[in-house]
């Protein structure tokens, strides 16, 4: 899972640490940051993660009811997805 601190180090390259919602660089100056922009990323990145995770399971679903078309029993099935 993706984190908000992440999301806006990799907005922001000058910053190098947070301390609660203060970002600090190498220097320990305070940096601003756009907070706004940074949630807008985080929520892309975990739609784009979630979106990743659905295809998968749909292609694990999909592959699972293609092996039983071919007649294989479940426990063959179980067998090669080493379940």
């Amino acid at each position: 899972m993706i984190n908000i601190h992440e999301v806006i180090y990799d907005l922001n390259s000058s910053i190098t640490h947070i301390r609660g919602d203060v970002a600090y660089d190498k220097d320990e100056n305070e940096v601003s940051y756009d907070m706004a922009a940074a949630q807008a990323k985080l929520l892309e990145l975990e739609a784009a993660e979630s979106a990743k995770e659905q295809a998968q399971a749909t292609a694990k679903a999909s592959a699972l009811a293609k092996l039983a078309a071919l007649g294989l029993t479940q426990d063959e099935i179980n067998a090669l997805i080493g379940a």
